[in-house]
């Protein structure tokens, strides 16, 4: 059928002969589910505190631009827009994520009624993404992975919707996601890429023939530009940050783990519908090309960046819903369909349970250190306390008259931390690292310079460093920011301007 869209096969014929559209309308359940992850993520976004990456996209949102050396601009400025209505609060913060997350369950189900599931099989979708270990832990935080999810989603959802259902003008919705999603995230590209190269392969270029898809690209290229061109004057650092992401991921840990936990990032119960969605993709000749879509995207993850398993996430819907149509079908292929439903749903809901305390604040944070969380939930504890720290070691230094003229810490994180919960009356805080670094040194006087977790990188330029106390994260929590010995540097063998090009990085 060269040049013409292909019906989508769940379309049938009235008895007049006219083709009658799919009921594509979403049960009650689905909107229930969607609201309750909702209401399970406000109800702990104010846990423990600020993660690091928040912290840092608040201060970015002070310096707003068309791009970063490490992300595009959309999560700082929402970050901004948010903080600005709720003040400097975790939850302020983490409640457009969650809707992003309530959002993305609800597109679930509405993929998989693309696919041609019924009532149970949407309905097992948006409880699948719900109970999703990377979306329940992503969404707990505000950068910039939920919007990217859900850009993904929302791409994957319109594109299938075009060529599913006959609806080209849906190519402009995807364009319009793929856009914005780029400018949240570069790795939207390669799902654009992973989508053409499955199209090609499958033998749907005629879908490629048409205006639609092209005018789509148009839409996502016009919103992506001004990032573009900040990238283009600014050096395009974000090959930068893509090599230094492989450097830093290709361990053979994470070769020989890639996989596995791409798959348990969407449940360890819930494996066994991500697999038969995979399969189902592959049989179904109509929906093949999603099927390489999928395998483009985890092969290219796997090569380069294996650490980064999550960066599959985006297409993790869309298996789901392919998952559940085929889960659906093995529901009623058995005598007694009501028990498979409650063996599946029920090793889900209790995965779920289990699961949450590692994703989620559920434990009181003097107790966290005795349980296994993830890394993300670790980080959010002890911001604060550090902030006082280095308020309290400056005021010291100050009183014995020693007072430092700046700060410099070896990570955003620090440097974001002392912005933005430190005390009026510190002195300028600086940092080599990442969007730090392109900000410079500014006016700060180099004479005296306390050190935060930076001696290292201070010594060969100072002609003193010397340690003057250490950090210890708050309840014996193991964060990756705990034991950070704080140093005076004096003695300069340059002012900040000099030294500064042997102090930056992108990482």
């Amino acid at each position: 059928m060269s040049g013409v869209l292909r019906r989508d096969a769940t379309s049938s014929a009235g008895a007049d002969g006219h083709v009658t559209e799919p009921d594509d309308r979403l049960p009650v359940l689905v909107w229930i589910i969607a609201a309750a992850f909702v209401g399970v993520e406000l109800a702990f976004s104010a846990g423990y505190g600020f993660q690091q990456d928040e912290l840092y996209f608040i201060q970015a949102g002070r310096h707003l631009a068309f791009g970063y050396v490490d992300q595009p601009p959309v999560a700082p400025l929402l970050t901004r827009l948010v903080t600005m209505i709720g003040g400097i609060d975790p939850t302020a913060v983490r409640t457009l994520p969650a809707l992003a997350g309530g959002a993305i369950v609800v597109l679930a189900a509405r993929q998989a009624a693309i696919l041609g599931a019924g009532r149970v099989g949407r309905v097992l979708a948006a409880l699948c993404l719900a109970s999703a270990p990377v979306l329940l832990g992503a969404v707990h935080i505000g950068n910039t992975t939920p919007p990217a999810l859900l850009a993904w989603t929302l791409v994957v959802l319109c594109v299938t919707t075009a060529i599913g259902r006959d609806r080209p003008r849906w190519w402009l919705g995807a364009g319009l996601a793929a856009g914005l999603g780029l400018q949240t995230n570069n790795l939207v590209a390669l799902l654009l890429l992973a989508l053409a190269v499955g199209l090609l392969v499958t033998g749907r270029a005629d879908v490629l023939a048409t205006r639609w898809p092209w005018l789509g690209g148009a839409v996502a290229a016009i919103i992506w530009a001004p990032n573009v061109m900040w990238q283009a004057t600014h050096g395009w650092p974000q090959f930068e940050m893509a090599a230094s992401l492989h450097r830093e991921n290709t361990s053979q840990a994470a070769y020989l783990g890639g996989l596995p936990a791409q798959i348990l990032y969407g449940g360890l119960l819930t494996a066994p519908v991500l697999i038969a969605g995979v399969v189902w993709l592959w049989r179904s000749p109509r929906m093949r090309y999603l099927a390489v879509t999928v395998t483009v995207v985890a092969v290219y993850v796997l090569a380069w960046v294996p650490g980064k398993p999550y960066y599959t996430s985006g297409l993790l819907p869309a298996v789901l819903a392919a998952g559940s149509v085929a889960t659906e079908r093995w529901f009623a292929r058995g005598r007694r369909p009501f028990g498979r439903r409650t063996l599946v749903v029920g090793a889900i809901l209790v995965a779920t349970v289990v699961e949450l305390p590692t994703l989620l604040p559920v434990w009181p944070v003097r107790d966290l250190h005795a349980h296994t969380t993830s890394g993300d939930l670790a980080d959010t504890v002890g911001w604060p306390q550090l902030a006082q720290f280095v308020a309290t070691e400056n005021a010291t230094l100050a009183a014995s008259g020693t007072p430092p003229t700046s700060i410099f810490t070896g990570n955003y994180a620090e440097a974001a931390a002392l912005d933005v919960l430190g005390p009026a009356g510190l002195p300028p805080v600086l940092s080599g690292h990442n969007a730090y670094g392109m900000w410079g040194p500014g006016s700060a006087s180099d004479a005296r310079v306390l050190a935060v977790d930076a001696a290292d990188e201070l010594r060969p330029y100072f002609g003193n460093c010397a340690k003057v106390d250490t950090f210890v994260a708050p309840y014996d929590v193991d964060t990756d920011f705990n034991h950070l010995d704080l140093s005076l540097c004096s003695g300069p063998t340059t002012d900040w301007a000099g030294l500064w090009p042997h102090l930056t990085h992108d990482d």
